[in-house]
């Protein structure tokens, strides 16, 4: 009877615990000798088609390979983290000490004259079980032996289990007691068998009946051990692969972003040399850095943070996809937030070019800036005089078609004023527009006189402008709205034509 039960669970994929169908009287250790006496057993163990747990459970290899092929393809749920410069993968789950004790028979001949069940189990485990149901593909053959475990069932020759990932707590050969290796460190601190049980569990509630998990030798403590091996190697294969695959991302990444701060670096030190004009007057000075910092700095420091986080969990093997959230401007709770999660004394730089951000001076952002980016391995290129040259004839290139272009009267007004600025300074500016007044009164000096009387009287009817726009209802009986319309109209058919006619007439090389 029992080896039909045994055989019948073999052939259909399914578990058996033979303490199930034997009289209560008997115990593990007796019925692991009764096990070794079935012929469907000893077919089994020597085909490598079945595994016996806790000395009375049979697991066929089918069985086995069903939960192992689900736990596959929950592994990144297991919280695994990689990483690839520091070499130690560890569960961010739990840890555990390993524990081993799963015997695949290859040769029952000298297996009955053992006096005890090579994985000492228990013969009051609680409720029995008949048999268990197929677990995930029923279809699958025998489980493929680990890379790292090798049975050598040679009669006369001392047996040898060879594994560096668990070891065996006993040896089904009479005389053949071997002491359990030591894992390998890098593997100790991932894949713990509390954390396998759980998921095993999950797969198979079936097998919560064959007893507690405080069992040291039970069944299902003895089956994640044997799991445990197979799944870190799958984990090793994935991670191996993805490694491969996401070097060359990113080197994309990286290229990309060198490419994007040689660009915003060199733009920032053109514009930061506006500042020195500036000096003596430590309000509109103040304005500037904060514009500066707020159009120039945040979108680079956004760039460099996602960047620098996409190549640390590429680094590390893990997936990352691109979202257009990505690209979104981030709030400085977001920037802090990946600052931190960034490796070692890369974070603590990244921190500080997020205060810089935050803070008040352009040039202490710089600084930042480029400690960032040279402990990051990317270069911050240095503005040198014949490149400055060469921007800034381009800058005024681009400043005279925007001005010759524009036809909005209120747009026109900084475009002309940074013409301007360069003509008289040979320095490119980036102003908001409550500094326009600030750098036209700075421009009185620099201008001729003729240029400056129109040039104030332009802003001031701007600020008019703006000002009636602001305060009109949009009624028929709006004078505001009249009077906005008509000094709109003086902007555009006087105003303009003539600042055009000046600020482009001195720019003619």
């Amino acid at each position: 009877m029992l080896d039909a039960a045994v055989g019948d669970a073999i052939e259909n994929g399914q578990w058996i615990d033979s303490l199930s169908i034997l009289p209560s009287y008997i115990s593990g250790p007796d019925a692991t000798k009764i096990l070794s006496l079935c012929p469907s057993f000893q077919k089994a163990a020597k085909s490598s088609k079945a595994v016996l747990f806790g000395g009375s459970c049979v697991f066929s290899n089918v069985f086995i390979k069903g939960i192992f092929d689900q736990l596959e393809k929950e592994i990144d749920s297991f919280g695994i983290k990689h990483s690839a410069g520091q070499g130690t993968p560890v569960n961010m789950n739990s840890s555990s000490e390993h524990r081993a004790g799963s015997v695949q028979y290859s040769d029952t001949k000298d297996f009955g004259d053992n006096d005890a069940s090579s994985t000492g189990a228990s013969s009051d485990r609680g409720p029995k079980k008949k048999r268990g149901k197929a677990t995930g593909s029923a279809k699958g053959g025998a489980v493929e032996k680990d890379d790292d475990e090798e049975i050598i069932p040679v009669k006369g020759k001392k047996a040898h289990r060879k594994n560096k990932d668990i070891g065996s707590s006993g040896d089904a050969k009479r005389g053949g007691k071997k002491a359990p290796e030591k894992p390998k460190e890098e593997n100790t601190n991932i894949f713990p068998d509390e954390l396998i049980e759980q998921k095993v569990l999950a797969v198979a509630p079936e097998l919560e009946e064959l007893g507690g998990s405080d069992d040291l030798n039970g069944p299902i403590k003895l089956l994640s051990s044997h799991l445990r091996p197979m799944l870190i190697d799958a984990w090793k294969k994935k991670r191996n692969t993805m490694l491969s695959e996401n070097a060359e991302r990113r080197r994309s990444v990286l290229d990309n972003l060198q490419k994007q701060l040689d660009e915003a670096v060199l733009d920032m030190q053109l514009y930061e040399k506006a500042l020195d004009v500036f000096e003596d007057d430590p309000a509109t000075s103040g304005i500037l850095h904060k514009h500066l910092l707020r159009t120039m700095g945040t979108p680079i420091v956004d760039k460099i943070l996602s960047s620098l986080d996409r190549d640390n969990k590429l680094k590390n093997g893990m997936e990352y996809e691109d979202s257009e959230e990505q690209h979104a401007q981030l709030s400085t709770t977001d920037r802090t937030f990946l600052a931190k999660d960034l490796p070692g004394q890369l974070s603590s730089k990244a921190q500080a070019l997020v205060e810089a951000l935050e803070g008040k001076w352009f040039d202490s952002f710089m600084d930042a800036l480029r400690d960032t980016a040279e402990e990051s391995g990317l270069l911050f290129k240095k503005l040198d005089k014949r490149l400055e040259r060469s921007m800034l004839h381009s800058y005024r290139k681009d400043l005279i078609a925007q001005v010759s272009s524009e036809t909005d009267p209120v747009s026109f007004l900084p475009k002309v004023v940074a013409l301007l600025f360069l003509q008289a300074h040979n320095k490119g500016l980036q102003a908001p527009g409550r500094a326009v007044g600030a750098v036209i009164t700075l421009l009185k000096d620099k201008l001729p006189a003729s240029t400056f009387k129109v040039l104030t009287e332009y802003h001031a009817t701007t600020v008019k402008v703006l000002a009636l726009q602001a305060a009109a209802t949009g009624d028929e009986d709006d004078c505001a709205s009249d009077r906005m319309l008509e000094k709109k109209e003086d902007l555009e058919e006087r105003l303009m034509p003539e600042l055009k006619s000046l600020a482009l007439g001195t720019s003619k090389e």
